[in-house]
């Protein structure tokens, strides 16, 4: 089996293709500063039954990782050198939305899933995680 052939298609439905690019603006989550930097900002993010596998296999519950963002912009954040790209969206129910995307930091390469909520006029995150790439 070659490698392209287990490569799932990944187009984005043309009628996704605006919310595709607004959900891609808020990624990597939790490290885009104009969508907030406070444990305020980012508990309103969150949906309620939040939660996220980390890149180590880890699970983490939504109030660790407020706990953790909480710390993190405690001090000035780092600048950090990461490369987004390959976003796809796709519909999972109604208002439910899973955004996938590569992201480069360095020489780390990992594959990012969120599942996105629209909650009237906002977003929320339902799942996150994060996937090393390993080389085949």
């Amino acid at each position: 089996m070659t490698r392209a052939s287990c490569e799932p298609a990944r187009t984005t439905d043309p009628d996704l293709v605006a919310i595709r690019d607004e959900l891609a603006s808020r990624e990597p989550v939790f490290h885009r500063p104009e969508w907030g930097t406070t444990r305020a900002d980012f508990d309103r993010m969150l949906a309620g039954c939040f939660w996220e596998t980390g890149a180590s296999g880890r699970r983490y519950s939504r109030a660790f990782v407020l706990d953790e963002l909480e710390r993190r912009y405690a001090s000035p954040p780092l600048d950090d050198d990461w490369e987004s790209c390959d976003f796809h969206c796709q519909r999972l129910a109604d208002d439910l939305y899973l955004l996938t995307y590569s992201l480069r930091q360095g020489a780390r390469e990992t594959r990012r899933s969120t599942i996105w909520q629209r909650a009237g006029s906002e977003w929320k995150i339902v799942f996150h995680q994060g996937t090393i790439v390993q080389d085949a």
